[in-house]
C-alpha cells in the first residue's frame, strides 16, 4: 500500500502545476499587451487571443495536417523502437555484428536529417521519405540505450544463471531484457519527441511539393500567403503533440517501472 503523501509533497506537485501555469499566464499576457501597445500588425505578430481563434476556424485543415503529421510521427516511433531493440539484441548476442553495423548507426545519428531529407525526396516518393526521416532521427537513441542497457547486467547474476545451466536465450528473456528495460524506455521516451522532429524537419525539406499536407508544410504555406495567425495556430498544435507524446512514454514508463524499479520507487515515496 502506498504511504500517504505528507504535506510538504503534496505542496510540492502543487506548485509543479501552479508555477508553470503562473509563467505562461504572464507570458500571454505581456505578449497581448506588447501588441496593443505598439499596435503590431497581426501579419506581424498576432494577439493569442487571434491564434485562439485561427486554430478554431482553421480546424479542418489544421485537424487533417495534425492527422498527417501523426502518423508519420507513430509510425517512424515503430520502426525505430522495433529496429532499435532488435539490433540492440543482435549486437548482444553477436559481436562481429555490432562491429560491423553500429559506426553505420552512430553515421545516421550524427548526419543532419535536414542534409538527408533532400537527397531522400530524390529516390523515395514523399510520404516514404519523410517516414524514413522520422525514423532515421528516432532510431539511434533506441539502439544506444538498448545497448547499454544489455550491456549492464550485474555480472554476478550471469554468473548465477551459467550456475543453474540457463541456456543465452534463456539468460536473454530472464535476465538481460528485464534489466535493461529501464534504458529501453529511457531511449524511447527520447525517441518519441525526435520522430516528431525528423518528420517536421523533412516536411519543411519537402516544401511546396508537400503532398502529404503535414503541419509543417501548413507552416510553410502560412508564411507565404502571410497568414501569420494560421502560422502561430500550426506551431501551437506541434508544441501540444510534443508535449503529450512525452507525458504519455513517460507514463508508460512509470507504470511498466513503478512495482520494481528504484527510479519509479523514489516517485512512489
Amino acid at each position: 500500500m502506498n504511504a500517504v503523501p505528507s504535506v510538504r509533497e503534496r505542496r510540492d506537485r502543487a506548485l509543479r502545476l501552479f508555477l508553470p501555469a503562473v509563467v505562461l499566464m504572464l507570458t500571454l499576457l505581456i505578449w497581448d499587451a506588447a501588441v496593443r501597445v505598439w499596435e503590431i500588425p497581426p501579419y506581424v505578430l498576432p494577439t493569442p487571443g487571434l491564434v485562439l481563434r485561427t486554430l478554431g476556424t482553421d480546424w479542418p485543415v489544421l485537424s487533417q495536417s495534425l492527422l498527417v503529421t501523426l502518423t508519420t510521427t507513430f509510425e517512424g516511433f515503430l520502426l525505430a523502437a522495433a529496429g532499435g531493440i532488435g539490433l540492440a539484441v543482435l549486437f548482444n548476442l553477436s559481436r562481429f555484428v555490432e562491429y560491423s553495423l553500429y559506426p553505420y548507426a552512430v553515421i545516421l545519428q550524427v548526419t543532419p536529417v535536414i542534409a538527408i531529407a533532400p537527397l531522400l525526396l530524390v529516390y523515395l516518393q514523399q510520404p516514404t521519405a519523410v517516414l524514413v526521416c522520422a525514423w532515421i532521427v528516432a532510431f539511434f537513441p533506441v539502439l544506444a540505450n538498448a545497448t547499454l542497457g544489455l550491456k549492464s547486467v550485474d555480472r554476478n547474476l550471469f554468473d548465477l544463471f551459467a550456475l543453474y545451466g540457463a541456456s543465452p536465450l534463456e539468460t536473454l528473456w530472464n535476465l538481460e531484457l528485464p534489466s535493461a528495460l529501464p534504458y529501453m524506455l529511457g531511449g524511447l521516451r527520447i525517441a518519441g519527441g525526435l520522430s516528431l522532429v525528423g518528420a517536421v524537419a523533412a516536411e519543411i525539406a519537402a516544401g511546396s511539393a508537400g503532398a502529404g499536407s503535414g503541419l509543417a508544410f501548413r507552416i510553410i504555406e502560412s508564411e507565404y500567403r502571410l497568414n501569420i495567425p494560421r502560422m502561430f495556430a500550426a506551431l501551437l498544435l506541434l508544441s501540444a503533440t510534443g508535449i503529450v507524446i512525452f507525458y504519455l512514454l513517460a507514463l508508460i514508463n512509470h507504470l511498466a517501472l513503478r512495482r520494481w524499479h528504484e527510479s519509479a520507487l523514489a516517485q512512489e515515496r
